[in-house]
């Protein structure tokens, strides 16, 4: 696969003028406040089932999808994430160099503010949801919780390829077939695939699951008046689902940690919980209309 870099039209402008400030915008971008040590603890990497590899933090999860063609990568976690990411990719056999495509769940910081280093490193193709890309190319200051701006995040984000619902990503024979879960951000993503493990497929889903900030009031969010349908629909489609595994942005969200404990042997049944799925996809389900309720009370600006 041939690398090209582009500005990804109508904000190429944006990305341009603000990647052009160089070292200015890396010093105007603050260190984030990370209330979760887990957020930015090294943790060992590890191969989940086939060629899906876990290379994140102990709790921000980044995912490499290896292929004889190179590699695919999802989600970064934060900025000083990269240097980790990068040595998990080498401690596993892998080369940050062979990564082809990067792509994201959610343009957050916590999952996307090490993607700009990454892709300077890999030389690899940004291919993320449209409905993201403005706060990615603004380093995260479009966000529609912030009315006024929320400033700089991190690096802005250069995007090759918009992408959208029912789109695939492909590389050496292997798929992703993209769902827009959205509510979360605009853009929120998840991305589905077969793989074949000892003669038997499996289904497999990295899923951005339906959770609700806490700065976000779903009964009056003039930034995103389709927030409340958007979850509904993200629901919808994630109960329709029937994953063997299932993966997401937090280690926490698919349970990793009760899965798996570093060091353990390599099984493709360390991870199959079809059952957990649901239940899971139930339980997001139930806080967001919990939370519809407790949102009706809340001050409206």
């Amino acid at each position: 696969m041939h690398k090209r870099f582009q500005f990804t039209a109508p904000f190429a402008l944006l990305a341009a003028l603000l990647l052009s400030l160089g070292t200015t915008v890396q010093a105007q971008i603050p260190e984030p406040n990370v209330t979760n040590p887990d957020r930015i603890a090294p943790y060992p990497p590890l191969r989940v089932i086939d060629n899906i590899y876990y290379v994140g933090t102990r709790d921000l999860a980044s995912f490499l999808i290896t292929t004889d063609e190179g590699h695919i990568l999802i989600n970064s976690g934060y900025a000083s994430s990269a240097p980790m990411i990068r040595d998990s990719i080498q401690t596993l056999g892998f080369d940050i160099n062979d990564v082809e495509i990067i792509t994201a769940t959610h343009a957050h910081n916590d999952h996307v503010g090490a993607l700009a280093e990454l892709k300077h490193l890999s030389g690899a193709e940004t291919h993320l949801h449209e409905a993201d890309v403005p706060m990615l190319v603004s380093g995260g200051d479009d966000d529609y919780r912030y009315p006024v701006g929320r400033g700089l995040l991190y690096e802005p984000i250069t995007v090759d390829r918009m992408i959208n619902a029912g789109d695939t990503i492909e590389l050496g024979g292997t798929v992703l077939t993209v769902h827009l879960h959205a509510g979360h951000t605009k853009g929120a993503s998840s991305f589905s695939m077969v793989v074949e493990e000892g003669g038997q497929n499996y289904d497999v889903i990295i899923a951005n699951m339906g959770s609700v900030n806490d700065n976000v009031n779903l009964t009056y969010m003039p930034g995103y008046p389709e927030i409340v349908n958007d979850y509904e629909n993200t629901f919808a489609s994630q109960k329709a689902m029937n994953p063997d595994i299932w993966l997401s942005s937090h280690a926490g969200h698919f349970n990793m940690h009760d899965k798996y404990k570093p060091g353990m042997a390599y099984s493709p049944d360390n991870f199959l919980d079809p059952e957990g799925w649901h239940e899971k996809v139930t339980g997001y389900e139930a806080a967001f209309r919990a939370r519809i309720i407790s949102d009706a009370d809340k001050p409206r600006d």
